[in-house]
């Protein structure tokens, strides 16, 4: 016998775990079954969960400086300049 689970999440999020558990030949009901699997047998959440609040100071710095940096944006003259930056 089993039961049903509902959960609600933002679309956006559904599609993209969608598509990744797909990659990897799953549905979601299967992959939700598989993180459910995995507490029962760990007795924990399967991944580590962290706020940043508990991040040593220079690592928060580091995130910080980087979020800035990213804000700034690179420009690029065209688009062959971009394409190479990210190969």
């Amino acid at each position: 016998m089993t039961t049903t689970v509902q959960i609600r999440i933002d679309p956006k999020m559904k599609k993209a775990a969608n598509k990744a558990l797909q990659a990897m030949g799953l549905d979601m009901s299967t992959g939700v079954k598989l993180f459910l699997a995995q507490v029962v047998r760990t007795n924990s959440i399967p991944f580590p969960v962290m706020s940043a609040d508990f991040l040593p100071e220079e690592k928060k710095a580091e995130l910080v400086r980087e979020a800035k940096e990213a804000l700034k944006g690179k420009g690029y003259r065209t688009a062959r300049e971009l394409h190479d930056a990210i190969a």
